[in-house]
């Protein structure tokens, strides 16, 4: 159960998987190796097979191709808390995209936030991540980017972020505080294997940017390094090594079939950014590059959430209400979709089976040892409901679509209620995940409209009121002191 996601840009990697499926190979950890099949071609152009490979492992295509538009021609709403904030077009055209860039513009760009007029990047561009990146791979990104792109000469439509987050001078102070810019290191102690998995994972792929914990300011929290993280409507789960709150109890073979392919029976499935970054990066690597990262995955220290004691996928089990309430309400009954157990039949349970263990083959999942019901927070059973799931894997040579409709005002099935998603969740939690979590209508609501504003993007209510209250406050000392002269006087 989960997500949306992006369109036809799946096509176009698809193309390129042939090419980039290649035998093992040695690992370096701050290079991926040409694939055999291409360094061996007469003719073939291995630097830019190198910066496409580069390019889906950094998943450009995601955020800087808009639905139905042109490829890296930006125009992806990213929807931030601070608001809004548009992809940039990243084409070689000098008109729309970055075809006037020199490489140590494109550099600057991608590791330190700064475009090439000076201007600077919000960190929805992960560049505190791609700061990793090694002057080689990033020389290998932008010839790729320069030679194989087609250009597209519209610019990309520009964001537009309230006061005073439209300050983008106020990015010098915050990348001063949280912007680490240095190359990876690897780790002598540690195997090519595991240095690979990392300078994967922590640069190219960016997993932090999504499942760390992030501070007031918006910056990540060093200290809970892939513990999980709000997403605005989404949770990004723990993936650090704890076997209860992280995916310490899975096998590697798990691990890695989730990455390539976003499902794994028994445990989870991909959704919201989980499922664009599978569909548009991810099983799209090499397999010696997914077991490095599933490899580096296993050295992340444990994170521990809390009072957990059971992991999310450990909950509940098939079990059916259906006979108890079938032929209870005649056919020319109103408003008899009254309770949880209703709806989910009306619903949910066509696709899901009445006893929630899913239909054969697991298109559709099953409900029970299930991280988005089992989970301890209900972000993505509600998000799932609400905004549906859509995500597509090439598979033996053909596309395979993971589909659940939305069910928000959006619907082309059925719009429900804050109240009516309220109760199926509910209805979900207590059959088959964690009956100690509940959802109300108000957490619906705020999920709707896109989930739990932080404290940041609360600021810009704050600044008008403070700036009258420092205004009085001025003229208020400025009268005092007038007054206090007049009376020595």
């Amino acid at each position: 159960m989960m997500r949306r996601l992006l369109s036809a840009s799946a096509l176009l990697l698809a193309a390129m998987a042939s090419a980039l499926a290649a035998p093992p190979v040695t690992l370096t950890p701050d290079r991926p190796a040409v694939p055999a099949a291409v360094s061996a071609s007469p003719g073939q152009d291995a630097r830019l097979e190198r910066g496409r490979y580069l390019a889906i492992a950094a998943d450009c295509m995601a955020c800087h191709t808009a639905a139905s538009g042109k490829p890296y021609a930006g125009g992806y709403a990213i929807d931030s808390p601070l608001g809004t904030i548009y992809a940039t077009n990243i084409t070689p055209s000098k008109k729309g995209g970055i075809g006037h860039y020199t490489q140590a513009d494109f550099a600057r760009a991608l590791r330190q936030g700064v475009r090439a007029d000076g201007s600077h990047l919000y960190p929805a561009m992960p560049y505190t991540s791609y700061a990793l990146l090694s002057d080689a791979d990033v020389g290998d990104l932008y010839y790729y980017f320069m030679h194989a792109v087609k250009p597209v000469d519209e610019p990309a439509r520009q964001t537009k972020l309230p006061f005073p987050f439209n300050v983008r001078l106020s990015m010098l102070g915050w990348n001063a505080l949280f912007l680490d810019d240095k190359r990876f290191v690897p780790d002598a102690g540690k195997s090519a294997q595991i240095n690979r998995g990392a300078y994967l994972a922590e640069g190219l792929a960016h997993c932090s940017a999504c499942h760390t914990p992030r501070n007031m300011l918006m910056a990540e929290v060093g200290s809970q390094k892939l513990a999980g993280a709000d997403l605005g409507s989404w949770h990004a789960p723990n993936i650090t090594s704890d076997a209860i709150s992280g995916i310490g109890g899975w096998s590697d073979a798990e691990i890695a079939t989730y990455l390539k392919t976003g499902h794994v029976e028994g445990k989870g499935q991909a959704a919201g950014g989980m499922a664009e970054a599978i569909q548009n990066s991810l099983q799209f690597l090499r397999d010696d590059d997914v077991a490095a990262i599933v490899a580096y995955l296993r050295t992340v220290p444990p994170v521990r959430a809390a009072g957990q004691q059971k992991a999310a996928y450990s909950y509940g089990s098939a079990v059916s209400e259906e006979a108890a309430f079938r032929g209870m309400a005649s056919s020319t009954e109103h408003h008899s979709l009254n309770s949880g157990a209703v709806l989910f039949s009306g619903y949910c349970a066509s696709c899901h089976s009445a006893s929630g263990a899913g239909s054969t083959g697991q298109a559709y999942p099953a409900l029970f040892n299930n991280t988005a019901t089992g989970a301890a927070t209900p972000a993505n059973l509600v998000s799932a409901i609400l905004f549906g799931v859509e995500r597509k894997i090439g598979k033996e040579g053909e596309e395979v679509e993971a589909f659940m409709p939305r069910f928000d005002q959006r619907s082309y099935v059925q719009a429900l209620t804050d109240e009516q998603i309220a109760s199926i969740a509910n209805y979900v939690l207590k059959q088959y995940g964690n009956p100690a979590v509940t959802v109300t209508p108000a957490y619906v609501a705020q999920a709707r409209s896109g989930g739990e504003t932080p404290l940041l993007a609360r600021l810009p209510h704050f600044i008008v009121p403070a700036g009258v209250a420092a205004l009085l406050a001025l003229i208020a000392l400025l009268v005092w002191r007038r007054s206090r002269r007049q009376g020595k006087n």
